[in-house]
C-alpha cells in the first residue's frame, strides 16, 4: 500500500514496531505497521494524508521514536535573509516563559523581526465573534475551531458534522486578519506557535495563506539557546483582554461565561483520544442539534496549548504554567469599568464593552470555510464474507477467538484490526494471537516431528545394531584371518631365512666354481703353450729323422740299421705332431666349453644375489608384516569389545 510519508508528524529510526502509536491514535489507517523486514522487525509509520498531528503517538512512545517538522529552520533562514517578517505570539508563549518573554522578543527583533503582536489579541476577536454569530445565526450545539487538530479529525473523518464547525476564524487567523486589514501590516507572518497541527491550519487554502511560518516553542527555545539570541526586552504592541486565558482548557468557555454569564450552558471536552472518541459517539446528536449545549469548547490537548504539542514537556510538565496563565488572568481582570474584561462590570456590560471595541470590524472578514477531505481517508468495510476470510487467514476461526480484544495489536477490537487488514494498515503478523496460534501449531508440528523422528531413530537404531552385530561376526572372522596370516607369515619369515641362507651357499658355491674356471683357464694356457712346443719339437725329430735316412742311405748296408732306428724316429715324430694337434683342437674346445660355462657362472652369480636380495627384502617386509599384523589384531580385539558393549547398551528391545 503506498501512503503519503511527508507528514508533520515522522517515525524515526528509533521506532521498535510496539503499537503503542496505533492504540494511542485515534485516526485509522494515520498509524500503518509495515510488513515485517528481513530480520522480523517492522515499523510504525504515519501517513499523512490521514494524520492531524495531534500527537497523542508522542505521549505513548517510549522510544522516542516519533518526530515533527515546522518551519523554525525556514524562518530563521529567511530572517538572515533580509526577509520582512512580523510575529504573532500566541498567549502560552508568555504562560510557558514568562521570564525569557521579552527577551527572546528582543532576540529576535535584534535579528530583524519586525512587529510583535500578541495573538491575546486575536482570542478577543473570536471571542467577539463566536458570541455574535451564534446571536445573530441562531447557531447552537456548534463545536468550537481554535484547534486545528480538531478541525482536520472532522473533516477527514466526521464530515457529516462539519456544519457544525463555527465558521468564525481561530485566535492566530483573527490576529492575522486584523494585521493586514486593521494595521496594514505587508510583512510575511510567523507563528510563534505551541502547536505542531497549527502547520495543517497555515497551509491550509481556506485560510488564505496569510500567515507564512510555524514556529514552535520547543524548536524555537531551541534554536534561540544554541545561538545565544536573547536581547534587550521588548513587548508586545496591542493591549489584550481574556483572550490570554484561551491557552488553558476550557479557555473559550471561560470567556463566554465572562460576557454572557455562566447560566449558558457549555460543553468543555479535551484530551486526544477521549475528546474524538466523544465527537464520534456524538455524532448523530451533533449533526441534528439534539444538545441542550451552547456550543462545545473542544481542544485535542488534554492540558490546554499551555502544554500543546510543540512545547517543551520539561518546561510545561507541571502546573507553573498555569500559575503564570492565572497572573496574566488576575492583571486582565483589574481593568477600569469601561474594560469588557473588568471584573467590576456585569456580564452584560462586559459584552457591550467587547461590541463597541469591535464595532469597527465587519464578522464577515473573520469568517471561513472548511473542506471534506474524507475521500483521502476512507476506510473500506468487508463484507461479512471478506471478514471472515480475513479472521480465518488470522487463525481465528471460532466466535470466541474473533473477541478476544487484548488490543495488543493497537487497536480496541479483533474487528478494527481485521478491517485495518483489510484496508492495508496492518497485517497478520502483528497480532500477538495469531503469533500465538502459529507457534502452538508449529510446535505441535515440531512434537510430531520429534515423534517421527524418534520412531525413525528407534528403527534406524535397530538397523545399525544388527549391522554392527553382523560386522563384529565379520571382525571375528577377519581375527581369526589375520591370526592364520600372522602364523604363515611367522612359517614365511622362518623359510625367508633358510632359502635366504641356502641361496648364500649357492652364491659362494658359484664363487668357487668361477675361481676353479679361472684355473682351468690358466692350466688350459700352459697346456696350449705345451703342445705348441711338442708341435716344434716333433718338426724338429721329423727334420733330424730324415737327415739320419739320408745319412743311413748313403752309408749303404751299413746304415741300414740306422735307418730302421731313423724311420721310427720319423714316425714317432709324426704320431707326436698329430697328437700334439689333436690336444690343441681339444683344448680349444674346452676353452671355449670353459667359456661359456664361466659366462653362465656370472650370470648364475647375478641371478643368485638378485634372488638373495628379494629374498632378504621379503624377510625384512615379513618382519614388518608380522609387526603391523600384530597392531591390526590389537585394534580388531579392541573394535571387537566395544562393539560387543554398544550391542549390549543399546539393545532395542
Amino acid at each position: 500500500m503506498s501512503f503519503d510519508l511527508q507528514s508533520l508528524v515522522y517515525t524515526t529510526e528509533k521506532c521498535v514496531g510496539c503499537n503503542k502509536c496505533i492504540r494511542a491514535c485515534s485516526c485509522m489507517g494515520a498509524c500503518i505497521s509495515t510488513n515485517p523486514d528481513e530480520n522480523g522487525n517492522s515499523r510504525i509509520e504515519v501517513d499523512g494524508s490521514r494524520c492531524i498531528a495531534c500527537a497523542a503517538c508522542f505521549d505513548a512512545c517510549e522510544h522516542g521514536a516519533r518526530e515533527y517538522r515546522d518551519d523554525t529552520e525556514k524562518f530563521f533562514n529567511d530572517l538572515k535573509r533580509g526577509e520582512k517578517i512580523s510575529l504573532l505570539i500566541a498567549p502560552a508563549f508568555r504562560a510557558d516563559y514568562p521570564d525569557e518573554y521579552e527577551r527572546v522578543l528582543g532576540g529576535l527583533k535584534k535579528l530583524g523581526a519586525n512587529r510583535m503582536i500578541n495573538v491575546s489579541f486575536g482570542a478577543d476577536i473570536t471571542t467577539w465573534g463566536y458570541i455574535n454569530y451564534i446571536q445573530k445565526h441562531k447557531f447552537y450545539g456548534g463545536i468550537s475551531q481554535p484547534c486545528p487538530a480538531v478541525v482536520g479529525y472532522i473533516e477527514r473523518y466526521l464530515p457529516e458534522i462539519l456544519p457544525k464547525l463555527f465558521p468564525v476564524q481561530s485566535p492566530l487567523m483573527c490576529a492575522a486578519i486584523y494585521a493586514k486589514k486593521e494595521l496594514h501590516i505587508t510583512d510575511k507572518l510567523a507563528f510563534i506557535s505551541p502547536c505542531i497541527s497549527k502547520k495543517l491550519e497555515i497551509d491550509d487554502p481556506n485560510t488564505h495563506g496569510l500567515v507564512n511560518y510555524n514556529v514552535t516553542f520547543d524548536h524555537l527555545m531551541d534554536y534561540v539557546i544554541k545561538n545565544h539570541l536573547m536581547g534587550d526586552p521588548i513587548k508586545d504592541e496591542i493591549e489584550y483582554g481574556l483572550g490570554s486565558i484561551y491557552p488553558m482548557p476550557g479557555g473559550l468557555k471561560e470567556n463566554v461565561y465572562w460576557l454572557l454569564g455562566e447560566d449558558v450552558f457549555i460543553r468543555q471536552i479535551e484530551g486526544e483520544k477521549r475528546m474524538y472518541h466523544f465527537l464520534k459517539a456524538n455524532a448523530d446528536k451533533i449533526k441534528g442539534t439534539k444538545t441542550p449545549y451552547l456550543f462545545f469548547d473542544a481542544l485535542n490537548c488534554e492540558n490546554g496549548c499551555i502544554c500543546g504539542t510543540g512545547t517543551d514537556p520539561d518546561v510545561t510538565g507541571d502546573d507553573t504554567p498555569y500559575y503564570n496563565i492565572h497572573k496574566i488572568q488576575e492583571s486582565v481582570k483589574k481593568n477600569t469599568k469601561k474594560s469588557a474584561w473588568s471584573r467590576n462590570s456585569t456580564p452584560q456590560k462586559r459584552l457591550a464593552a467587547l461590541n463597541k471595541q469591535f464595532a469597527h470590524l465587519n464578522l464577515d472578514d473573520y469568517l471561513r470555510k472548511y473542506t471534506d477531505r474524507s475521500s483521502q481517508c476512507k476506510t473500506k468495510i468487508p463484507t461479512d464474507a471478506e471478514l471472515d476470510r480475513i479472521f480465518n487467514s488470522m487463525n481465528k476461526t471460532t466466535d470466541e477467538s474473533r473477541i478476544i480484544n487484548c488490543s495488543s495489536c493497537g487497536y480496541d477490537t479483533c474487528r478494527e484490526m481485521a478491517i485495518s487488514i483489510y484496508n492495508g494498515f496492518n497485517h497478520n503478523s502483528n497480532c500477538v494471537h495469531y503469533l500465538k496460534d502459529l507457534i502452538e501449531i508449529e510446535k505441535k508440528e515440531a512434537q510430531d516431528l520429534v515423534e517421527h523422528e524418534r520412531e525413525l531413530l528407534d528403527k534406524q537404531r535397530a538397523e545399525i545394531l544388527s549391522t554392527i552385530a553382523d560386522i563384529n561376526v565379520k571382525f571375528n572372522t577377519l581375527r581369526e584371518s589375520v591370526k592364520n596370516m600372522l602364523a604363515g607369515n611367522s612359517s614365511n619369515a622362518n623359510e625367508s631365512s633358510v632359502i635366504s641362507d641356502e641361496m648364500g651357499n649357492v652364491s659362494d658355491f658359484c664363487n668357487t666354481l668361477d675361481d676353479s674356471i679361472d684355473h682351468i683357464t690358466e692350466y688350459l694356457s700352459e697346456l696350449t703353450e705345451n703342445n705348441l712346443r711338442v708341435v716344434d719339437i716333433a718338426n724338429q725329430t721329423n727334420l733330424l729323422a730324415l737327415n739320419a735316412s739320408i745319412e743311413a742311405a748313403r752309408a749303404g748296408d751299413a746304415g741300414r740299421g740306422f735307418a730302421v732306428v731313423a724311420g721310427e724316429i720319423n714316425t714317432l715324430a709324426a704320431d707326436s705332431k698329430i697328437t700334439a694337434e689333436n690336444s690343441g683342437n681339444a683344448n680349444t674346445n674346452i676353452k671355449n666349453a670353459v667359456d661359456i660355462i664361466e659366462t653362465e657362472s656370472k650370470e648364475l652369480i647375478s641371478i643368485v644375489e638378485n634372488v638373495n636380495s628379494r629374498i632378504r627384502n621379503l624377510a625384512s617386509s615379513t618382519n614388518e608384516i608380522a609387526t603391523h599384523a600384530d597392531m591390526i589384531s590389537e585394534i580388531i580385539e579392541n573394535v571387537s569389545e566395544q562393539l560387543e558393549t554398544l550391542v549390549a547398551n543399546n539393545r532395542v528391545e
